[in-house]
């Protein structure tokens, strides 16, 4: 044991080692400084810098002994007391975060650059390339890129020396290191647990050895065979993190490997080694999607087709027609797209504390509060109040974070039968393995318009490639884009012995806009249309119409070359593709506005991720009552059987659920205490169940409640790209997205979400995919470095456009916009590079050898 004296945050700090512990590992447990994240543990992400003698480091690859006799500075330390630092208030004010969890590190980066460039250059502006070079270290998960580009720029002018406004109501917590996630709670008399996982990609398990481990919990279950490596079997706890490490790569459990299939194109020939082998793992297969599976047949690894048909004779009738004919109209392409992973900051994690045989406490990451906290108490046969589960802030989680996981089980169980708390964390080689993925995709699609720009038929098969998952089902979501035509969607599963899939924002939309917004594009080449006017001439949604007009007003597209026109090495092109997606809902929504010491404060028993749910319902309750959002207390984050039911943040339904009943809430609340609440009026509160729409939709019985409403969102994507033709590398310049969704009912983190869609479809179109080891199964993207994702050097100039009509049936007048802005930003940039080239792509992601290869 070492000991040592250092200075943190201008207090001086003892700090004890025993072993190789990095900065990061005592700053956050020694000096409970939780603020600094743990991340990549590569030094890729930059969520752990901090500052030594003011410089910033990353502290996962700083040894601890560096912080000896060293003045540290981490981002608790970064503010005067309540003197926030500029960067600080600039990052709250143009909204340069979402889930928060990369905020500290950027923050701490920035603090020390915005103070070197005012030194030397006064109050002035970097360029956007200086801005990306200085915190080039630095990756956020969302995609808070421009608000992070707004907020270091308004702080080297100057603009942010004084106190001012906040984007969001917990923007000072997470800009600060105050807010306090799931990873960042350690009880003091924890046990540390680590899962044991499956090294082979397919084999049959013996018994869990009870005895191997002080604490040892089973998760395979009575189906004693794993599908992927992996794969969850067992949970250890010890004392330690290492000594829970060695205990589960020691595990003595019997394992025998069996014949596995990694390649789709394999898994459907005859013979191909079975992923699920019998109907009962067929029904216990994870499902890529959120909702029920539709049911199929099987064949083999072939689930499917699950088959969606509007005269689909005269639509097979009409393609073979035109290909005899060789019509100009048909387009056909063969397309596919990789496997891309959510791999959330926060990784998923859980710190169960069940030493009370009585009462279950559990932190946890996770984007279903609510829906958690009733299935725990389900399967655990405890009463809803017995049952307390905190998600205060979360990490993100894009789809991952849905349902009960094995990290929930892991810890749950390991305390019940140890009776301490226990802590489950997941590094990020299992994050990036083990928690999901947006399938990988093949399509065969087939599209005929007419020489009126008329739609007169389609017709497509698509595969998707979700691993040991099902349900991975995207051709549906083509066919209820654009006019009513003669459409055939045929959809399946092709099962491998790979990561199961699991929903990924707009589960299936990115995949169907890369089929069909390619092909719509191809038929508007083939015919000399304009590819924008003929999406208005077959499209019937006036939502979307209203966008097509505002786009073919941008400077952008009317300066747009001709396709293939561009010379040289470095060529210009402009794309556009449109996204569909369906209202959702949670119709058991119920929020409660209440006063509490004199202050407004609105419960209700969900989460935000990121998303800027308490903001809106802030924002909400300050609309009725005429006040600033920031005066609002929002309770969210705690489920404990009594508090209201709120929703999953999942299928854009949150907003739409929260926002109109907030307001009846608040309004039912007003009219009992006048404008201004007082002390007096403490312990009056109201509570109110979601308000119901005037047009139903279609209530559909699911775990997460869910409602489908009435008409369809609609957004459009215009990238601008520069394609270098000689090392094959394509640079997104500028992307303008137009979203309608209705009222906005939170303009900047709206606005912050769609930003993030974008990037997350470039990084679907050009970067992100998951590579498995064909001889062993083993994920070889398991690290940051290797799986690679948009940096902020990598973002365009954003533009965001919201039309705000059309939803006036709708309580509250909008609807939800995380998935619409997510399904069509990377077709519009594979079809600005056939704009640029000539060249099609075919196949995402759009790596630099697959546009030179093209090219040739």
């Amino acid at each position: 044991m070492t000991q040592f004296t250092t200075t943190v945050n201008g207090e001086p700090a003892t700090l004890e080692l025993d072993g190789h512990e990095s900065a990061v590992d005592v700053v956050r447990e020694q000096l409970g400084l939780t603020g600094t994240k743990l991340v990549c543990a590569g030094g890729v992400c930059g969520a752990c810098t901090m500052q030594i003698d003011g410089t910033p480091v990353v502290g996962c690859l700083t040894p601890a002994t560096a912080l000896r006799d060293s003045a540290v500075t981490t981002v608790e330390g970064l503010a005067d007391g309540d003197d926030l630092h500029p960067v600080q208030r600039a990052f709250m004010a143009h909204d340069g975060l979402q889930c928060g969890y990369c905020t500290p590190g950027f923050v701490v980066d920035a603090a020390a650059f915005v103070d070197e460039w005012r030194e030397v250059n006064g109050p002035s502006e970097p360029d956007r390339h200086t801005i990306a070079d200085a915190l080039a270290g630095h990756l956020c998960r969302c995609g808070a890129y421009e608000g992070i580009y707004r907020a270091v720029a308004g702080a080297c002018r100057g603009e942010h020396d004084e106190p001012g406004p906040s984007a969001r109501v917990d923007a000072e917590a997470k800009v600060t290191g105050a807010a306090v996630y799931t990873a960042d709670v350690f009880p003091t008399d924890a046990l540390h647990a680590v899962i044991v996982r499956s090294p082979v990609a397919a084999a049959d398990v013996g018994p869990t050895p009870t005895d191997a481990a002080p604490w040892v919990v089973d998760l395979l279950g009575e189906h004693r065979s794993v599908t992927y490596a992996g794969q969850p079997i067992a949970a250890v706890a010890a004392e330690s993190l290492s000594e829970a490490r060695r205990l589960a790569s020691e595990f003595p459990i019997e394992i025998v490997s069996k014949p596995f299939v990694t390649d789709p194109a394999a898994a459907r020939l005859p013979g191909a080694p079975a992923v699920h082998a019998d109907k009962a793992d067929r029904r216990a297969a994870p499902n890529a999607a959120e909702g029920v599976a539709f049911p199929a047949r099987w064949s083999g690894n072939v689930r499917g087709p699950v088959s969606v048909r509007y005269r689909g004779m005269t639509a097979n009738r009409r393609i073979e027609r035109a290909r005899s004919n060789g019509d100009p109209g048909l387009a056909e392409l063969e397309l596919g797209t990789g496997v891309q992973l959510h791999t959330s900051f926060e990784p998923h994690c859980t710190v169960a504390d069940w030493s009370d045989p009585d009462k279950l406490v559990m932190w946890t990451s996770t984007q279903a509060l609510n829906h958690v906290h009733e299935e725990l108490a389900e399967h655990y046969e405890l009463d809803a109040t017995a049952v307390e589960i905190h998600a205060d802030f979360v990490g993100g989680g894009f789809g991952s974070k849905l349902g009960v996981t094995p990290d929930m089980h892991g810890a749950i169980q390991l305390s019940k039968v140890s009776r301490r708390p226990v802590r489950l964390v997941l590094d990020r080689r299992e994050e990036l393995t083990a928690t999901g993925n947006r399938p990988g995709s093949a399509s065969d699609i087939s599209l005929l318009v007419g020489d009126d720009g008329s739609f007169e038929a389609m017709v497509m098969d698509g595969e998707a490639h979700g691993g040991s998952a099902i349900n991975g089902a995207y051709g549906i979501l083509a066919a209820l884009t654009y006019r009513r035509a003669p459409k055939l969607t045929r959809d399946r599963d092709i099962l491998t012995n790979t990561p199961p899939g699991a929903p990924f924002r707009g589960p299936g939309g990115p995949t169907a806009a890369w089929a069909l917004e390619s092909a719509v594009d191809q038929a508007a080449h083939q015919t000399g249309r304009d590819p924008l006017e003929l999406r208005r001439t077959l499209d019937r949604n006036p939502k979307r119409i209203a966008l097509y007009d505002w786009a073919r007003d941008l400077d952008v597209w009317r300066s747009r070359p001709a396709t293939g026109s561009e010379e040289g090495r470095f060529r210009r092109g402009v794309g556009v593709a449109a996204a569909n997606w369906v209202y959702n809902l949670d119709p058991a929504t119920e929020i409660e506005v209440a006063v509490h010491d004199g202050r407004l404060v609105v419960s209700t028993a969900s989460q935000d991720m990121g998303t800027g749910s308490k903001t809106v319902l802030a924002n909400a309750v300050a609309e009725v009552f005429d006040t600033e959002a920031g005066d609002v207390v929002v309770r969210m984050g705690l489920a404990d059987g009594v508090r209201p039911h709120g929703p999953v943040s999942g299928g854009s339904r949150t907003t739409p659920s929260i926002w109109s009943t907030t307001i009846e809430a608040a309004e039912k609340l007003k009219a009992e205490i006048g404008s201004v609440p007082s002390s007096e009026h403490d312990g009056m509160h109201v509570r109110v169940v979601r308000a119901k729409d005037s047009r139903r939709g279609l209530r559909m019985n699911l775990p997460t409640s869910l409602e489908v409403g009435r008409g369809f969102s609609g957004a459009l994507h215009v990238s601008e790209v520069e394609v270098d033709t000689l090392t094959g590398k394509v640079r997104v310049l500028t992307v303008f997205g137009g979203i309608a969704v209705g009222r906005i009912h939170s303009p900047l983190t709206a606005r912050n979400q769609c930003e993030g869609s974008i990037i997350q479809g470039i990084g679907l179109a050009l970067y992100e995919q998951q590579v498995i080891d064909p001889h062993t199964g083993l994920t070889l993207t398991s690290n940051l470095e290797d799986y690679r994702i948009p940096q902020l050097g990598d973002t365009p100039e954003i533009h965001i456009h919201f039309h705000e009509e059309g939803w006036d049936h709708v309580p509250g007048g909008g609807v939800g916009l995380g998935e619409v802005a997510t399904v069509s930003p990377a077709a519009s940039v594979g079809n600005a590079i056939f704009n640029a080239t000539g060249w099609r792509p075919t196949h995402l992601p759009i790596r630099p050898d697959r546009v030179l290869e093209g090219l040739r």
